[in-house]
Parts: C-alpha cells; sequence; structure tokens
C-alpha cells in the first residue's frame, strides 16, 4: 500500500533512539522526511546520518523538549528548511518512576514536564502549519494510563494526559481537518527497556515473566510494529479515523488474563 506520504515533512520528538527512531526509519522509507528532535546531538545526528546512507531524506534540530523556547525553535528550523510541515508525531518521554508513597512534588511535576508538557508544546509550536497542509498528529502514550503499574505516579498521569489530549484535540481540530490519534504501547522492547530488565538478579527470568503473559506469540511489540501504525495515522491512508486510542501490545491490555 501507498501511504501517499512521499516528501511530507512529520516531525518526531525523541526520533534518535528507541520506537521514536523505529517510527522515523519507517516514515523514511516510506518516503517522508523525519524531522527529529531530540536533545542528544550525537544520537540525532547519528539517527538522521543512518537514514541518509540508505538513500533516504530525513533532518533534524536539536532541542530539550522541556524547554518552551527550544520547542518553537525547532518548530521554526523544520518550517525554514522545508516551508511545511505534514505531521506530529509527539513520542519522547521516560518512565521515571515516581512513585506516590517515596516521591514528592518537585519530582512529579518534573515527570508531567518530561512527559505531557512538550506535547502541548509542540503541537501548539506547528499548528498553523498543520491547517495549511491538513496534517495529522499522532501521540505516543502507555498502558500505565490504562492499567496501571505502581511505582510510577508521574508517568501514568502523563499518560492520561496523552489520553485525554488526543481526544480534546480530535474535537478542537476537526474544523481543521486536522486529525489526531494515539498510538498506545505496553511492552516494547528498546534500549531503556534493556536497562530497565538488567537492574534485576536474573534479567531473562523477569523478561520471560513478562513475555509469557502477552497473548500473541508471548513476544514483546517491536518498535518497527509500532512504527507502521504511526505511519498509517499520520498518513492520507487513515483518512476517516481520528480521536482513536489504539494499541498496538499483542492484546496485553485488553485480553481476557485466562489466556495467559
Amino acid at each position: 500500500m501507498d501511504l501517499e506520504l512521499k516528501d511530507k515533512v512529520i516531525i518526531v520528538t525523541g526520533g534518535s533512539k528507541g520506537i521514536g527512531n523505529g517510527i522515523s526509519n519507517v516514515l523514511a522509507g516510506e518516503g517522508a522526511i523525519p524531522f527529529i528532535v531530540g536533545r542528544t546531538k550525537e544520537d540525532v545526528i547519528n539517527a538522521v546520518t543512518t537514514i541518509k546512507n540508505k538513500g533516504l531524506k530525513a533532518s533534524y534540530a536539536i532541542a530539550e523538549l522541556t524547554n518552551p523556547e527550544q520547542c518553537k525553535e525547532a518548530i521554526k528550523k523544520a518550517i525554514e528548511e522545508f516551508g511545511r510541515i505534514d505531521g506530529l508525531v509527539n513520542n519522547a518521554g521516560v518512565n521515571d518512576g515516581v512513585s506516590l508513597e517515596n516521591g514528592n512534588y518537585d519530582d512529579f511535576v518534573r515527570s508531567i514536564n518530561r512527559n505531557l508538557t512538550h506535547y502541548y508544546v509542540m503541537a501548539n509550536c506547528a499548528l498553523p502549519e498543520l491547517k495549511k497542509s491538513k496534517g495529522a498528529i499522532v501521540n505516543i502514550g502507555s498502558k500505565t494510563a490504562e492499567t496501571g503499574q505502581g511505582g510510577t505516579s508521574g508517568y501514568a498521569a502523563a499518560n492520561g494526559g496523552r489520553n485525554a489530549l488526543t481526544r480534546e484535540w480530535a474535537v478542537e481540530l476537526l474544523p481543521y481537518q486536522i486529525r489526531v490519534n494515539a498510538v498506545i504501547v505496553a511492552e516494547c522492547y528498546t534500549p531503556l527497556y534493556d536497562r530497565w530488565i538488567k537492574t534485576f538478579p536474573n534479567p531473562e527470568e523477569k523478561l520471560e515473566s513478562i513475555t509469557s503473559k502477552i497473548p500473541l506469540e508471548n513476544r514483546m511489540t517491536s518498535a518497527t510494529e509500532i512504527a507502521n501504525t504511526v505511519a498509517f495515522l499520520v498518513s492520507p491512508k487513515s483518512s476517516h479515523t481520528t480521536g482513536q486510542l489504539i494499541n498496538v501490545d499483542g492484546g496485553y491490555t485488553h485480553l481476557d488474563r485466562a489466556l495467559t
């Protein structure tokens, strides 16, 4: 299927690693131009260079997403370079374990800023261009907003906010024909996930205890599988889909636990 993404400029926050990198590569493979926004220059440049070495297109801006002014500058750079923005994928964030019992106000607010506030800022800054292109927004979310996890109040609250903003923006942007959807992730093996697994005394046993509870094929979701859904949602092929929270998780979140 041709997703009709050729030369479409798609902003991808956190697009240099993990799920974001998977999204950037799939978009580039579909002919789009992923514009990666991230804070670590070396990682961002490496990601863009890898895409370009395949004969595909990509570009970038370096920005600390918790800084609104840097978010604005990143959007400005994309517009100056390409003259348009056709889509935004809000992806950057980290499960930072800010719990209710052992956390505090400052850590909680920091988690909201790291995981939610920049979703709003990036969308707000990109909106004038998205109105022109009748583009699309895809927010990446987490199962923690639906299932809870324990010990991660900040991250869970931020993801609940992502879900709410997805539907709020879908309503608000109807007059402009801008579609807004979310892809909800459960268990996806990324470098951050690998780092977390390795904190356990027996990482392989811990990983097996998780994958055994994923109904479809008892395996982790891949970044590419998430990226494929994102590419569809940001493309004109999903022209009548908006306000949806789509779980790409092998049935982990919603299928009967008796299956596992």
